[in-house]
């Protein structure tokens, strides 16, 4: 399954979570590396997004509180569908 995760984090000064910051590369890194996270790219000012590949919605759940550990953050989550599954879905509907 796939899952769009955009992340807010509570305000505070930049100096303050630096050393977070640098913790949540870390932790993301392997993530990266196994193929759970497609991809992450930091927001300008605070905050990133990434594309997690996982099996359930307790994998996200997981991952969503130990980033949550690292960073103080609000979630937005969209459940995505690949391109190709999204046209098989539509060639398969009748048209009225």
């Amino acid at each position: 399954m796939l899952y769009l995760v955009i992340s807010s984090p509570r305000p505070e000064r930049p100096s303050a979570v630096a050393r977070s910051r640098r913790r949540f590369w870390r932790w993301i890194d392997p993530l990266r590396k196994s193929g759970a996270c497609r991809l992450v790219h930091a927001r300008p000012g605070r905050g990133a997004i990434a594309l997690f590949e996982l099996d359930s919605h307790e994998a996200l759940h997981a991952l969503l509180n130990e980033w949550a550990d690292i960073i103080p953050a609000q979630f937005e989550l969209y459940p995505l569908l690949e391109a190709a599954a999204a046209r098989r879905y539509l060639g398969r509907r009748k048209r009225r």
